[in-house]
């Protein structure tokens, strides 16, 4: 990462992800060909909230889209409903590729991961420990995950100065936080949305989540020290090419960037308790980043006409990552134009009522499973997906509260593999990570979360949880 100027996405990494992502593009496509259309109906709820009207049912519609449509549909997505959060994102990566292009150019980013690596060599699998730990924290306690993208580079830069690689590093902290959301203890956007939906107490039930939380923990850090074990150098050699000498202005410019990010990050804490900071997490995070910026440059003595000159060809190298968010959402965008996402989950309601009981709990699981890779947003699934799941576990005597648990595992730990979500593409991108060594190296680890989490789930259906 230190070799690299700014943030710039790996040509190798974004043409990966480009044809991955436009492979998924020609599938959903031929879906919408071979699906019929169908909508369930749908009606407000006291917030405001559209939910589906389990009275009315589902009916079949026509469905299709046209084909210059489909292949117009990554701008046309710009267009849609809801597309705020779309364009907050876009936004939100744009001020972070300037931010980070000019602490690159000034020196502050070598000179911070120097002086770490210098002080927390000797102790690099602690650290690897405790912010593992930190980033699972911010996503299961306060339900973080696009807003620790901006971490990311941080920690695979960090990671590379303590003798380790950029997979070990996306692995400490994307990786980690998308554990931490899936574990979902306090996570306002699925547990808590879901729990309210679903007319329980908001958090109510975390025991099992806090289970959850440490088992998952454990396994993750140690799938992460056996592989930095393997591709580790030397202690003596990583600390030796990272001669560290003390520089006042560096010092200062560090103050500068840590006050106002640590507020910013303090501030996404409280809005775990402060519902009404939960819409701006992600403004809140760009602000804090681009004050801690532009105020940590200036103190290290770059200029003004200089800081302008680095941020704005910081956003230019960016500018791959949004093509690519714009191409997986609109994959969403085609199934919904088309009626086809209604239809897909009628089909699965159906084919749930005809298990048995411990299956029904693991196919609400899957059913999750599947939505995640059309629609990343937690809380968007929920008003889709609770008024369902939640009656048919229920007609099997499966308790709502495990319902949320299911619900919670399948939206999260499938947002650090599916192509479809923009914070995987862009932390992976600016980790010069390509996607599909991505899914090699993590694929292992998902698969035993898979089982870890499976059994989870019938444990609490075996107290009743």
């Amino acid at each position: 990462m230190s070799e690299k100027k700014g943030l710039n996405i790996s040509v190798k990494s974004f043409i990966t992800a480009l044809v991955v992502i436009f492979a998924l593009m020609i599938a959903a496509y031929v879906l919408t060909l071979v699906i019929p259309g169908g909508e369930y109906a749908r009606i407000p709820n006291a917030d405001g909230n559209m939910i589906i009207n389990t009275e009315n049912g589902f009916s079949y519609v026509d469905g299709g889209i046209h084909f210059w449509k489909w292949l117009l549909s990554p701008i046309l997505v710009l267009g849609a409903s809801g597309n705020g959060t779309l364009i907050a994102v876009i936004i939100f990566l744009l001020v972070i590729g300037g931010v980070f292009n000019s602490l690159d150019r000034c020196g502050l980013m070598k000179y911070l991961l120097d002086k770490i690596a210098n002080r927390f060599g000797k102790h690099r699998y602690s650290l690897m420990a405790v912010t593992t730990l930190f980033f699972m924290g911010m996503g299961a306690l306060i339900g973080s995950f696009e807003e620790c993208v901006p971490l990311v580079p941080i920690v695979v830069a960090l990671s590379i100065n303590l003798g380790w690689d950029a997979l070990t590093g996306v692995g400490i902290s994307l990786l980690a936080v998308g554990c931490g959301f899936a574990s979902g203890v306090f996570n306002p956007f699925t547990v808590g949305v879901a729990q309210q939906l679903a007319g329980l107490p908001m958090f109510s039930g975390s025991s099992m989540r806090i289970l959850a939380f440490v088992l998952i923990y454990f396994l993750l850090l140690f799938f992460i020290r056996l592989y930095a074990k393997k591709i580790e150098k030397p202690l003596n050699e990583c600390i030796s090419e990272n001669t560290f000498v003390r520089n006042e202005k560096m010092d200062k410019g560090i103050i500068f960037f840590a006050v106002p990010l640590t507020i910013g990050i303090v501030t996404i804490f409280c809005s775990g308790f402060i519902t009404a900071l939960q819409d701006f997490t992600m403004i809140i995070v760009a602000v804090a980043f681009l004050v801690a910026g532009i105020s940590a440059c200036l103190a290290t003595g770059m200029g003004g006409k200089a800081l302008g000159k680095t941020f704005i060809q910081g956003i230019v190298s960016i500018f791959p990552a949004v093509l690519m968010i714009l191409m997986a959402s609109s994959i969403k965008y085609t199934l919904e134009e088309a009626h086809v996402l209604d239809t897909v989950l009628h089909g699965a309601v159906e084919l749930a009522q005809i298990l048995p009981k411990w299956a029904v709990v693991l196919f609400i699981y899957l059913i999750v499973l599947v939505m995640n890779f059309f629609i990343s947003s937690g809380s968007a699934k929920a008003f889709m997906l609770i008024p369902l799941i939640v009656p048919i576990a229920q007609v099997f005597g499966i308790s709502s509260q495990l319902c949320i648990l299911a619900f919670a595992f399948g939206d999260g730990f499938s947002n650090v593999l599916y192509p479809t979500n923009a914070a995987l593409l862009i932390g992976l991108g600016l980790a010069d990570v390509g996607y599909v060594d991505w899914v090699k190296w993590t694929w292992k680890f998902q698969t035993a979360t898979l089982i870890l989490t499976s059994l989870l789930l019938l444990l609490g259906l075996a107290i009743g949880y």
